[in-house]
């Protein structure tokens, strides 16, 4: 009996090792199609960086680094340029800076009423029907803000004395844009929380708040803390909102109801063939370009610092 046991797991362990040794080839393919998508995206971050350091180079020959970055003077297109970049970068800080407190809130305060307070059914209705807000072209959301954000509801319902073009109204309107992002991914991130967390705390006679901010938020911190950092690179990126409600006017300080430019405004306006390939103009544009994509690049490997360091593992 012994000895027929021995044999038969022996020819079972032969059997699992010849079975584990044959060849897939339909397996291999699946890796390579995988290997492919996944360089694809390495190979487009490796391509717009060989686009933008080129001419960047280029521009950097002939106008200081130094100057470019501390500079406060924008005016690059004019008889007498000046190339210091500060006022792009303040703008695009400022407007952003307006919409992330616009988004952040009420997204934030979307996701939770979803995962804790809200029953499926209604639950079904709403989250289709907030996800449906990301997907109206940003140049709605332009002339939005433009022709009715403005002049109805900030000068009209408010009384707000402010310009046509003003970094408030773009920021709000911005802000609503990526709503539907930080509500959507951060409710995802809430509802992955196990159940059993939420059950415990009850059983302590936690309430349904205290269950919300105490255990569900923090245990689903890092995906928040994701879906607020896509939110906040799409808001520093946005171009058209920018260009169309906030106006194309380099400036400093913090008055919400003037005109600011942000740089993807300024690389928007000025790309449009207007200047001739290869002078000094052109090349601002792959400078500021290379500026938004360091910038966003820092963002991102932050914030996927923080979510690392504080991320739950359950099991």
């Amino acid at each position: 009996m012994e000895a027929a046991s021995t044999t038969i797991a022996a020819g079972g362990v032969e059997a699992l090792g010849l079975g584990a040794t044959r060849r897939r080839h339909g397996e291999r393919l699946i890796r390579l199609a995988l290997f492919g998508a996944a360089a694809v995206s390495i190979l487009t971050t490796v391509g717009i960086v060989a686009s933008l350091l080129g001419e960047t180079v280029r521009f950097f020959r002939e106008v200081p680094v130094v100057d470019f970055l501390t500079g406060t003077e924008w005016s690059p297109l004019f008889s007498d340029p000046k190339f210091g970049v500060l006022p792009l970068v303040n703008g695009t800080l400022l407007i952003s800076a307006i919409a992330l407190l616009v988004a952040i809130p009420l997204g934030l305060g979307a996701a939770v009423y979803l995962s804790e307070y809200a029953r499926p059914g209604v639950r079904r209705v709403v989250k289709p029907t907030l996800e449906i807000l990301a997907g109206v072209p940003t140049v709605v959301f332009g002339f939005f803000a433009l022709t009715f954000f403005t002049p109805d509801v900030l000068r009209g319902v408010f009384g707000l004395d402010i310009q046509i073009f003003n970094a408030l109204s773009a920021g709000i309107v911005m802000g609503i844009m990526v709503l539907p992002t930080i509500a959507s991914i951060s409710e995802d991130a809430m509802t992955a929380v196990p159940g059993a967390l939420r059950e415990g705390a009850y059983g302590l006679g936690a309430s349904r708040r205290q269950v919300s901010v105490r255990v569900v938020f923090p245990a689903a911190l890092s995906g928040i803390v994701a879906a607020v950092v896509l939110g906040a690179s799409r808001v520093v990126g946005e171009t058209v909102i920018a260009l169309i409600a906030a106006g194309s006017l380099p400036n400093t300080g913090i008055r919400v109801g003037e005109s600011y430019e942000t740089m993807t405004a300024f690389i928007a306006a000025t790309g449009k063939g207007d200047i001739p390939t290869g002078s000094l103009e052109y090349k601002t544009i792959f400078a500021v370009g290379m500026l938004l994509f360091v910038s966003t690049l820092l963002l991102n490997l932050l914030s996927i610092r923080f979510v690392r360091r504080f991320r739950e593992v359950y099991e």
